[in-house]
């Protein structure tokens, strides 16, 4: 079930989806205690109680902890509320940019 805006997932303010897929959902969301915009991408329910899926979903945070580049989002955290798992990813670079996308760059312009 999506969350709703203005839910709250520990002391992250739910602020709208921003897409979904196989591992679960991904929302806007404010962190209230620091006061920043954050993404939260939340395991479905129903992977909660298999621990397969949960070590996959830990395995993944790890290694997205471990990256450190401009181009990629950096993980806060964890975050285990009522149920609720959730992985606290920063925006990244989308939000320096404004919210808008790059222009594409075609592939041969970019070989020659």
């Amino acid at each position: 079930m999506p969350l709703q805006a203005g839910a709250n997932v520990g002391h992250y303010q739910v602020l709208g989806l921003i897409g979904a897929g196989g591992m679960g959902e991904v929302y806007r969301a404010t962190d209230t205690k620091l006061n920043r915009d954050v993404a939260l991408k939340l395991l479905p329910p129903q992977f909660t109680s298999d621990p397969d899926r949960m070590e996959r979903f830990q395995r993944e945070a790890h290694v997205l902890a471990s990256l450190n580049h401009p181009s990629i989002a950096a993980i806060y955290g964890l975050e285990e509320s009522k149920r609720v798992r959730a992985l606290v990813i920063g925006t990244g670079r989308r939000a320096d940019l404004g919210g808008s996308r790059l222009p594409p760059v075609p592939i041969l312009k970019m070989l020659t």
